[in-house]
């Protein structure tokens, strides 16, 4: 009897940033919150949450209505940004296990990329924290037209590394962002954190990236994607 054949790694993986790499959204609710005492407006968790994931323009304009505050989306985002980008000068909350896997996967020479709808200049403060070269690519939502949940984020990632979408793997810790991978074709590592993620097609889950190396990824996505199969072709 042969043994089975083992999964093989993705081509690239592909990695979400806020509440995926790091636990940053702390950071952008307690700005949130110093805003709203700021201009006299009105703020809650539940709102700041429907936040996760989102196109910071979109967010700025979200909380320009509900914070009920005169300030336009772009001065929202900038006091924003300058909030954050001095918490994690001060403190870069990694989230369990996602450094580990990031360097297992650079030895087994998988190439990374990370896409996130921050824009660089909070993103430049958490790289500095990392290895040089950790990731191949970096597609932050300044770079794109189109953010999370659109498409464009990831493929403009994949279009990168040089992969078809649909040979990556993509980590993401909110239903916006994998909404984005799986329509670029991505299968989608969902790893939830401060907001659920659905159910649905492409979408293995996991409670934590700690203990997870290289193969342990390949194991737990194709393993997944047999089931999938299999569910379909009795």
């Amino acid at each position: 009897m042969t043994s089975p054949v083992p999964p093989s790694l993705p081509a690239a993986v592909l990695w979400d940033m806020d509440g995926t790499l790091v636990d940053t959204e702390p950071y952008w609710i307690a700005t949130e919150f110093a805003m709203a005492e700021k201009y006299g407006g009105t703020w809650s968790q539940e709102r700041a949450l429907n936040l996760v994931g989102n196109a910071l323009l979109e967010s700025g304009d979200y909380i320009r209505v509900h914070m009920g505050i005169d300030r336009t989306p772009q001065q929202i985002v900038d006091e924003l940004l300058d909030g954050v980008v001095a918490r994690v000068e001060v403190e870069v909350p990694w989230r369990p296990g996602a450094r580990e896997l990031l360097t297992h996967l650079h030895q087994a020479g998988v190439p990374c990329a990370l896409v996130t709808m921050s824009w660089q200049r909070f993103v430049d403060p958490i790289l500095a924290q990392l290895p040089e070269g950790a990731f191949a690519s970096v597609v932050t939502g300044d770079r794109v037209e189109l953010g999370k949940p659109h498409p464009e984020p990831y493929l403009t990632a994949a279009a990168e590394l040089g992969h078809d979408p649909a040979d990556c793997l993509a980590i993401e810790d909110s239903n916006t962002g994998a909404t984005s991978a799986v329509a670029a074709g991505c299968t989608v590592l969902c790893v939830p954190n401060h907001v659920p993620i659905l159910e649905g097609e492409r979408r293995v889950f996991a409670d934590t990236l700690e203990g997870l190396d290289a193969a342990g990824l390949a194991r737990l996505v194709g393993g997944r994607a047999a089931q999938d199969v299999g569910a379909v072709h009795p």
